[in-house]
């Protein structure tokens, strides 16, 4: 197998799961996706320390993870056939809990939550972390003093265009949008977008045409709406979605974590822990108006991501408390998830699909 090619001789596609090992997870569980049914079947686990998110780089197959501790580092991994081989020994981002990386050409970036700043990491021809990292630290605080006594990167990805670099600060109550010096790394905050306070924003994504994102929000279960300029770089919000449903109600109080938008732009998904749900937001009235159309059960037990397969067909969701990754086969009509079967992985923090 090339390194840029994430599938074996059979038509078998990869996913890689991370889990946190201080809870009794494993590590990174490299697992077959059958291309019809999108089955996973685990091959191998490899050892590193509470790997919270990952990346994969399809330029040079090498898969990323953060790990997510007080000294904050990233591993890097060759992806072979049967599973992951180290490219050296773990390397420090320079912050303190790392809970999401992203690329950015031949940089690496990383949103440091305890440490409330973005790290941007060089990356050698091969994919290597080759350099110090350059450290942006956010400032600021929020309403709730329990959650947002000082700034916590969520967060951190490029814009579609490339040029520009979008944190998303839970502690902040904001969205940084940074100039990324694509020579030295360097971010520099370009503009700051203020949202409602004590809302805790966590993740964003973008919709598929680029113009418009979809922040969700931690502390309170919905989803604000946003202009994007990619060529001025500002983000402006325009109007809120709640992503509530039944069972998001009552005692158990609902912690939303992440937000996909499929491939073909007709529907958004937002992950609701406590009410242990995924939720279908259709876009037939634009990307810019979304309506809640539907919720079902994510299948375990606090989903803390969402995943795409690339045929945009299929729905994987890593349920941490469970101990899972449970697959949904999505309706191409209504856009609601259907539970097609599961993977136990214990302590499951993200999935990702090559």
């Amino acid at each position: 197998m090339s390194g840029a090619d994430s599938t074996d001789r059979s038509g078998e596609r990869r996913a890689y799961i991370g889990s946190f090992t201080a809870a009794g997870g494993r590590g990174v569980t490299t697992a077959a996706v059958d291309p019809k049914t999108g089955a996973l079947t685990p091959l191998s686990v490899t050892a590193t320390e509470d790997p919270s998110y990952l990346a994969l780089a399809p330029s040079t197959g090498v898969l990323y993870a953060v790990n997510e501790t007080e000294r904050g580092t990233v591993a890097a991994f060759r992806t072979t056939t049967g599973g992951l081989a180290p490219l050296g020994p773990p390397v420090r981002v320079g912050g303190s809990g790392p809970t999401h990386l992203s690329l950015a050409g031949r940089r690496l970036l990383t949103a440091n939550y305890t440490s409330g700043s973005v790290s941007s990491l060089p990356l050698a021809a091969d994919g290597t972390p080759d350099g110090s990292s350059r450290v942006l630290s956010h400032r600021g605080s929020g309403p709730d003093t329990a959650r947002q006594e000082g700034p916590h990167a969520h967060q951190v990805l490029p814009d579609p265009t490339g040029r520009w670099v979008l944190s998303v600060d839970l502690g902040t109550d904001s969205v940084r949008v940074c100039a990324h010096d694509p020579a030295t790394g360097a971010l520099s905050v370009h503009t700051e977008m203020e949202l409602r306070a004590g809302t805790g924003p966590r993740h964003l994504a973008f919709h598929p045409e680029g113009a418009v994102a979809y922040v969700l929000h931690e502390l309170e279960p919905q989803v604000t709406v946003c202009r994007w300029n990619g060529a001025s770089g500002q983000l402006e919000p325009v109007g809120e979605v709640p992503v509530a449903s039944a069972g998001a109600s009552g005692p158990v109080r609902a912690y939303p974590s992440a937000i996909v938008a499929s491939p073909d732009g007709r529907f958004v998904w937002a992950a609701v822990r406590g009410a242990d749900a995924i939720v279908t937001l259709s876009l037939a009235d634009g990307p810019g108006a979304p309506r809640l159309t539907g919720t079902v059960a994510c299948g375990g037990a606090w989903p803390r991501d969402l995943a795409f397969d690339p045929s945009g067909s299929r729905l994987y969701a890593a349920n941490e408390r469970s101990g899972d990754v449970t697959w949904f086969d999505v309706d191409p009509l209504t856009g609601q998830p259907h539970r097609a079967g599961s993977l136990a992985v214990p302590a499951a923090t993200c999935v990702v699909l090559g």
